[in-house]
């Protein structure tokens, strides 16, 4: 079982719209809710892959008993913490040219017993979890450490434990040695705080990454492929992709394909690339499932392309 924890998930509403238009009424062609948060795209990323999963989110008002709802019907265990706040509601209007606007709110204000008891839920779900995937922003009311005190919590219990966020939380979390972080090549570039031009400069970022605390570091280039290094090892990994529908979830899907092949070795690198490129072939958020995989266009190597330049360098 894989459990995920998202800290502040959402309910995300995505309106279908002709073009934006400041000022105008706009009618919607077409619009769907889905449940939101880096952690909850992966557990709905296990969950198309068949596989269990049971996913731990502070969830508060209307919106979030709608969030919960949305998940069980996509067949994924939750485990709520009741807060006392709304769960944030997020807008995404999708323009006919394929044109993305994204209105993000903050979220509740966690309280300090709100955030023991998520702290709680997550050690009594952990039992029987081989992974413990903890990913996205932090809500207000948690401070920057809040990932680094999850990560020994985690660790004392006897659990693995991914972590997919950026900024002051993941190098606050660095000191508890995660046994995986999920950098894309932006937080990557922000975490050693210089620009990444070639494949070479992400595997030294990487590297740095372990040196602060990761055990591993699994960092996704987008176009260019990905990057997993580890003490016995680095190995890049890249896919045949002949169209990209939406970039939606891509990351969450290609952690939550690492964690199910293991988390460790060339293996899961594969599955990562072979999730993640199957993402980007579908539409919105819509997760992969087995039958969307394409294992064949995925080409792993030790051999690491250091000289390439990245498709778009990160400054």
């Amino acid at each position: 079982m894989i459990l995920t924890v998202t800290p502040n998930p959402s309910l995300d509403r995505t309106y279908e719209v002709p073009s934006l238009d400041r000022g105008e009424v706009i009618r919607a062609t077409g619009e769907r809710m889905d449940p939101g948060g880096k952690g909850v795209n992966v557990s709905r990323a296990v969950a198309a892959a068949g596989q269990r999963t049971v996913a731990v989110l502070p969830l508060g008002g209307a919106p979030g008993a709608l969030v919960a709802d949305l998940l069980h019907q996509q067949g994924i265990e939750v485990a709520p913490v009741p807060v006392a706040g709304a769960t944030r509601s997020n807008i995404a209007l999708a323009e006919a040219d394929g044109v993305l606007t994204k209105i993000n709110a903050p979220g509740p204000h966690l309280t300090g017993a709100e955030r023991e008891l998520l702290l709680e839920t997550v050690r009594q779900q952990s039992r029987d979890a081989s992974w413990i995937a903890c990913c996205g922003s932090l809500p207000r009311g948690l401070a920057p450490d809040w990932y680094a005190d999850l990560v020994a919590r985690t660790h004392a219990a006897g659990a693995r434990i991914a972590l997919d966020t950026s900024g002051p939380a993941l190098l606050a979390a660095l000191r508890e040695r995660p046994d995986v972080v999920k950098p894309n090549a932006e937080e990557l570039s922000e975490a050693v705080g210089r620009p990444l031009a070639t494949v070479a400069d992400a595997v030294k970022a990487a590297e740095e990454l372990r040196e602060m605390g990761a055990r591993a570091v699994l960092a996704s280039l987008g176009a260019d492929g990905q990057l997993l290094v580890t003490d016995q090892g680095a190995w890049f990994g890249s896919a045949r992709v002949d169209a990209v529908r939406s970039n939606v979830g891509a990351g969450d899907s290609s952690l939550a394909g690492f964690l199910i092949a293991g988390g460790s070795g060339p293996e899961a690198l594969a599955s990562a690339v072979a999730h993640g490129a199957a993402a980007v072939r579908l539409p919105g958020s819509v997760m992969p499932t087995p039958a969307d995989l394409d294992p064949a266009a995925v080409t792993v190597t030790a051999d690491l392309p250091v000289d390439r330049a990245l498709t778009e360098p990160v400054s």
